[in-house]
């Protein structure tokens, strides 16, 4: 039912990678850089929620894991309507149409029940994941294999430097023209909204004409997940790269979505703050001195986030070309040994020069292991123009993982503390390297087992 799409054609490839251009400032100065400041300094240390108190970080988690719930759930059911009418873009627009509105709604939080306010965390969540379902599966229908993983890491690379640049604008917003923090939200929503248009300007999507939805058409994404899945099974590289990348991905996604709060709570921000200009017997001094710490947490946590997009660039390209001289599984063994150490350091890191040390190790690595699991994923698939249902089935899988990942950052956070939520996180990435050690290495751009 599809229309064939000319593989390799540079028009529509820039289309699809300036969609990371447009909807990567959600993740960064939503859910990383300004949100999570904002939402600690509005809700405080604890939630009330629907009558319960419930520590604010874990409740925030909760909803999140929740979000991604709502995207592996509907993704496969939308991805069957997408192959059927032939058309993945206009669910890709109506995601991203209610991840961006549903940033205007966190405008209003201020004025807003909490409730309601974590529902729009989990619509803009669901917005977000919900598009790049539909933006993964053009990957192998607009590339070569051989031109995955250059072109996968070239839309992360797209996708950090436009989130760098509206993220300065935000900062400057805030610290130079003294804005709230909440119009960024409002900016990211025109960014997100606006350059997407220009993927779209060029991106097939024509709808099959005469096209009749039934009860058969809504469940048959789910049936396809199923073929899928029965298809993968006769091929031992794909089901082992999957069962690996889906234990992997429980720490990878949850870390990106949750590091901001570790930065706020793990570290002690009072270290490197000269207090010598306060009179230690001023009634105000203790009011003075956590002024002078939240100032420089908040500055601190901006350099850091800054810092991680950076250095993600280079880290991405980097790793798109150790992948042609090494092969994809060797790269990513690499990348999750680089991780384990990230968290064990995590654990005992205290001081905020180590912290930026730390941010910095994981920005360098983020991308590279981001747009390599992608474009791996994607080169290993068998020959099929159902490339929704196949990336459906791989989104579906990445969503339960962070979904049981982000669970359990939540309920360790609560129940002890959030250095204990980061050492489950290693053990994940633990498992995870030892399963990808029994993929089997991939011959340059050959399909078979």
């Amino acid at each position: 039912m599809q229309t064939q799409i000319e593989k390799g054609n540079q028009k529509v490839i820039n289309a699809w990678t300036f969609y990371d251009w447009a909807n990567s400032v959600y993740p960064l100065v939503i859910t990383t850089a300004i949100f999570p400041l904002y939402y600690k300094s509005i809700v405080g240390d604890d939630a009330n929620v629907l009558g319960r108190s419930f520590d604010s970080v874990e409740i925030y988690s909760y909803a999140i894991a929740l979000s991604l719930l709502i995207v592996s759930i509907l993704s496969p059911i939308l991805s069957g309507i997408a192959d059927y009418i032939g058309n993945k873009k206009i669910f890709m627009k109506s995601f991203n149409y209610l991840g961006a509105f549903s940033c205007f709604g966190l405008f209003i939080w201020e004025v807003i029940p909490i409730e309601l306010g974590l529902l729009f965390c989990i619509t803009a969540n669901v917005g977000f994941w919900g598009s790049i379902v539909f933006y993964n599966a053009y990957l192998p229908e607009i590339a070569k294999p051989e031109n995955h993983d250059k072109i996968s890491a070239k839309g992360f690379s797209r996708g950090y430097l436009g989130s760098s640049i509206l993220l300065v604008l935000c900062l400057f917003s805030i610290m130079v023209l003294d804005w709230s923090p909440k119009y960024s939200f409002l900016m990211a929503g025109i960014w997100w909204i606006g350059f997407a248009q220009i993927s779209y300007k060029n991106l097939p999507g024509d709808i099959s004409e005469n096209i009749k939805l039934s009860d058969g058409v809504l469940s048959q994404g789910y049936k396809e997940l199923k073929s899928v899945w029965m298809e993968f099974s006769k091929i031992k590289r794909l089901k082992r790269y999957l069962v690996a990348f889906f234990v992997f991905s429980m720490a990878l996604q949850t870390i990106m979505t949750m590091a901001q709060f570790f930065g706020t709570e793990a570290i002690d921000w009072s270290i490197g703050v000269d207090f010598s200009s306060l009179n230690v017997l001023s009634e105000n001094y203790h009011s003075k001195r956590a002024d002078m710490v939240e100032s420089h947490m908040q500055t601190g946590m901006i350099v850091s986030i800054l810092f991680i997009q950076l250095v993600a660039i280079p880290g991405a390209m980097l790793f798109a070309k150790l992948s042609n001289m090494w092969g994809n599984i060797k790269v990513l063994i690499v990348a999750l040994i680089f991780w384990i150490f990230i968290c064990l350091s995590a654990y005992v890191v205290n001081s905020p020069i180590h912290f930026y040390i730390l941010a910095g190790s994981v920005g360098f690595v983020m991308g590279g292991i981001q747009s390599l699991s992608r474009s791996t994923y994607s080169k290993f698939l068998p020959k099929t123009q159902d490339h929704a249902s196949y990336f459906s089935f791989y989104d579906v899988l990445e969503k339960i993982g962070m979904t049981i990942g982000i669970l359990s950052f939540g309920y360790l956070t609560g129940a002890f503390s959030i250095r204990y939520s980061i050492m489950a996180l290693t053990l994940f990435f633990v498992v995870g390297l030892i399963l990808l050690l029994f993929v089997p290495r991939e011959k340059k751009y050959d399909l078979s087992i």
